[in-house]
């Protein structure tokens, strides 16, 4: 009898406990995302060589069949995941033409001259934060994981920062499980839109940032150029990426240190390095749970699996992360001195893995020694079990954290 596929909840209220389930179906099991079916992949070699096989492409306009058909309409939540044009939903050569026009932004040189400033942020976040009166509770989430990436981010790209508070909204939009269709598509336009004026704005007065250096490739009058619809599709994707991804690891970390003292202690005398607590939270807690989507160019044959040509594929890589056949039986433990904590895909594998995995090592592995250097008391404020997820499938961190800074 053929299984049901396993239907996704919308709010991933509980990310871990599902995977677990889609992968006791097999290396690759049938889910569904709104109602859309796919084919869920939680066997972590299995993904690897999907991710670097030819036969698996990211645009739907060539390769998925339910897309072609006209079966994906706007009332599916999750359609701008899949109709951006950026090098995410690119296959081929015009990936790879896109690829090289934005990876000179993030250069090692561009990255690593950033250190002083990510300093200077968490330096005068910390200094925000310890105005707090002694035994007050504060959401860390909100006063320290988000505005770290949120202003190292922009700056980067040289937005300006009276557009910070309308992106943020635009980019929770933008992983918010519980949008509907129409509030989705609006969110989305609503982006677009800002993103655009924002790219009108740097063209009068360009400068050394992310931005002006697009700009400046989409306006090149070569044949690799970028379009202007391509331009603010690819600058959404890094603000999207560059937002929640690194918001997400240090709201994990930061949880996993508090929830196990005597780690923590280890950390702390540095016994375990900040490195390693990133690499491990990076594998334990995914900050992109799945990612949207790819589909099959022709029939892919998995053990006794078969993918059909033109259907979707799901990367897990929650799931794939704690693949016991590479990290053991105890896959389901957060343990830094793991072997294997950095055989991980929380920034996705070959062609599409992420440009910006440098610069969020670099931001936790400042952010986190320095927040528990200067609160050596901070504690969790509520029951761990208390704390509401994200609402979202693809987004995995909490709504808060709520915690004491100072002892009482």
């Amino acid at each position: 009898m053929e299984q049901q596929p396993i239907a996704l909840d919308p709010l991933g209220s509980d990310i871990q406990g599902e995977s677990a389930l889609i992968r006791a179906r097999g290396p690759v099991a049938q889910v569904e995302m709104h109602g859309v079916p796919a084919w869920s992949v939680t066997d972590a070699t299995v993904l690897e060589g999907l991710l670097t096989d030819p036969r698996v492409s990211k645009d739907p306009r060539q390769h998925w069949t339910a897309f072609m058909n006209g079966e994906i309409t706007t009332e599916w939540p999750l359609l701008p995941w899949v109709t951006a044009d950026n090098m995410f939903t690119a296959y081929g050569t015009d990936h790879r033409r896109l690829r090289k026009l934005v990876a000179p932004a993030f250069t090692h040189r561009r990255t690593t001259a950033l250190r002083p400033r990510i300093e200077a942020i968490t330096s005068a976040l910390l200094d925000k934060l310890a105005e707090t009166p002694s035994g007050a509770t504060v959401d860390l989430r909100e006063g320290y994981c988000y505005p770290v990436p949120i202003q190292v981010i922009s700056e980067l790209m040289g937005v300006p920062e009276d557009r910070n508070p309308a992106l943020r909204k635009c980019v929770d939009g933008f992983f918010d499980g519980s949008l509907g269709p129409e509030e989705g598509m609006a969110n989305y336009l609503a982006m677009y839109a800002l993103v655009g004026e924002i790219v009108a704005l740097k063209r009068e007065t360009p400068g050394d940032d992310i931005i002006s250096v697009l700009i400046a490739t989409r306006d090149e009058d070569d044949d690799s150029q970028l379009s202007e619809k391509e331009l603010v599709d690819t600058l959404m994707l890094v603000i999207n990426a560059g937002h929640e991804t690194t918001v997400n690891l240090l709201d994990q970390a930061v949880f996993a240190l508090l929830t196990r003292p005597e780690l923590r202690a280890d950390v702390v005398a540095g016994k375990i390095s900040w490195s390693d607590v990133v690499e491990e939270t990076l594998r334990f807690e995914a900050p992109v749970a799945h990612l949207p989507l790819r589909y099959a160019v022709e029939d892919i044959e998995i053990g006794d699996i078969r993918i059909p040509k033109g259907e979707a594929i799901l990367a897990s890589y929650a799931g794939a992360n704690r693949d016991p056949n590479v990290h053991g039986d105890t896959a389901a433990e957060f343990d830094p001195t793991r072997a294997t904590k950095d055989k991980h895909l929380a920034f996705g594998y070959g062609v599409h893995h992420c440009l910006g995995a440098p610069l969020a090592r670099l931001e936790a592995t400042i952010a986190l020694p320095a927040l528990f250097e200067r609160f050596p008391d901070l504690a969790l404020a509520v029951d761990p079990a208390e704390l509401e997820k994200v609402g979202s499938f693809i987004s995995n961190g909490h709504v808060r954290l709520p915690v004491t800074l100072h002892a009482k």
